[in-house]
């Protein structure tokens, strides 16, 4: 079956598209995994939206524009603040259980917010209950249909546009490709996002000749569970929001040293803080400590925190949890304008894989479930307004096969390519990731080549060889195959 548009993705980006797209033809929507293994699912802290009674849209673009460390696009932001209200109440009227107080919808406060602007659902599942609602959304539509366990291998070209893609070996033909693949998190041995976050969609982008810009900009979240055994769970940003504190191994709170929003510095600020933390007292994790707060508020407010600490032995109510950084969030991605057109015709990208300029150097906290929905639907629109004509026969974008040698690329890219990076360590990474092509290899390359060109720190990139921001580099990197790297 060839549908006229093809989604790759079932997460809040590629659902909200295929919802848009319902209405031009067949729509067919497909999963690495099963249809419930997405970063959305994940996403636990909740979405920011300027709603509340003390809130204003401007200062929800303020704030996110001071996160992105002087490198957001000021149109994508405003454009992201500006349709997150009507995009809410669009979820609410379908269907979506947000938290509430009283009646009234319940806001809590994140990481470098101005306001109260943060909503959840079913306290820490926010992601789980936005999939929810637009996948029962989608599934009411008739010409949308779901494949699971479909695998994007390569994208089909024909005179230098899209037309369709390799699915496992599948040739599947369609007037449009939306890219809605999700994160890289899973290039990095050590991060919150699920193991199918791998970057596809970067590298089969890549290899196709499109642009891939800001890739160096990689967020990695400052607490993740770090327990033997445990994977590294994500203890969400709202933990501190609601007062947990940051201790290391000589149980001493740290973060006003750093910061003077101490917790809710920016991210970036908080993992540094960490690791410089870690290297001083040489220990392999700081703690993350709820003790204080009444008996029965953790276990009400993060029922699924909760519960899975239990299950790996530790008991929030009672015990600070074992924490430390992990990859958590790709600013950069596959370049893109706000109707997620990318440089190749026939290629659209939406949610996290794209790039708008929308994060800058460094997301705001919550941002990213509203990136899902609003440029979701902003490219299920444009996909459906265009005109897209397919003539000849349609070839692969690369004929390589992956090929895996040497190290694990996901080792090299955690030890040269995360929080702390130098001009050695990334010229290594170059070096021995070369002989290795597969998407995870591909994606590392591509981080480290555009955070060895950029010779300063902003935002999540941070070299410990130009710490300082330099003004001649607040530009974006954009990197495509057989060229160098350039900043525009």
């Amino acid at each position: 079956m060839n549908p006229n548009f093809l989604v790759i993705g079932a997460g809040v980006a590629g659902l909200r598209a295929a919802i848009e797209l319902a209405a031009a033809g067949p729509v067919l929507v497909v999963a690495k995994d099963s249809l419930r293994e997405s970063s959305s699912e994940y996403a636990q802290g909740g979405i920011a939206v300027a709603l509340g009674d003390d809130d204003e849209i401007e200062l929800h673009e303020q704030d996110t524009l001071y996160a992105g460390d002087g490198l957001c696009d000021p149109a994508a932001v405003h454009t992201l603040v500006e349709e997150g209200p009507g995009a809410i109440e669009e979820l609410i009227a379908w269907g979506a259980e947000f938290d509430r107080e009283g009646g009234r919808l319940a806001f809590t406060r994140e990481g470098a917010h101005s306001r109260n602007r943060i909503l959840h659902a079913h306290g820490d599942s926010t992601g789980r209950e936005i999939a929810r609602t637009l996948y029962r959304k989608a599934s009411s539509l008739p010409n949308i249909t779901f494949r699971s366990f479909a695998e994007i291998t390569d994208l089909l070209m024909v005179d230098g546009a899209v037309t369709g893609a390799l699915l496992g070996g599948e040739a599947i033909h369609a007037r449009a490709v939306l890219l809605a693949t999700g994160g890289l998190g899973a290039v990095y041995r050590n991060t919150t996002n699920p193991d199918v976050a791998t970057g596809d969609g970067v590298a089969v982008a890549f290899r196709a000749g499109a642009e891939i810009s800001d890739i160096e900009f990689v967020q990695f979240h400052p607490t993740a569970l770090r327990l033997d055994g445990a994977p590294s769970f994500l203890l969400s940003e709202a933990l501190r929001g609601e007062g947990a504190r940051l201790l290391n191994s000589e149980g001493e709170r740290f973060m006003p040293r750093y910061h003077e929003l101490e917790e809710l510095a920016p991210r970036d600020v908080v993992s540094r803080a960490i690791v410089a933390e870690m290297r001083r007292t040489g220990a392999g994790n700081v703690w993350l400590n709820l003790t204080h707060r009444t008996p029965g508020f953790v276990r009400a407010r993060f029922p699924r925190i909760y519960e899975t600490c239990l299950h790996y032995g530790i008991d929030l109510e009672h015990q600070p949890a074992p924490v430390a950084p992990a990859a958590h969030y790709a600013m950069g991605g596959v370049r893109s304008d706000l109707d997620g057109r990318t440089s190749l015709p026939g290629l659209y990208a939406a949610g996290e894989v794209a790039c708008t300029g929308v994060h800058g150097a460094n997301r705001l906290a919550s941002n990213s479930l509203l990136e899902g929905v609003v440029f979701g639907a902003r490219a299920g629109r444009a996909i459906r307004a265009a005109e897209h004509r397919v003539i000849g026969a349609p070839e692969r974008s690369s004929q390589t096969l992956p090929s895996v040698s040497g190290e694990d690329p996901r080792d090299v890219a955690w030890q040269y390519c995360g929080i702390l990076r130098d001009a050695e360590g990334l010229t290594r990474a170059i070096d021995l990731l070369s002989p290795n092509d597969t998407n995870v290899a591909t994606v590392a390359t591509l981080i480290a080549r555009c955070a060895l060109a950029r010779r300063e720190s902003r935002g999540g990139h941070y070299r410990t060889d130009f710490p300082a921001k330099d003004p001649s580099f607040a530009r974006h990197s954009v990197i495509r195959k057989g060229a160098d790297v350039e900043f525009r």
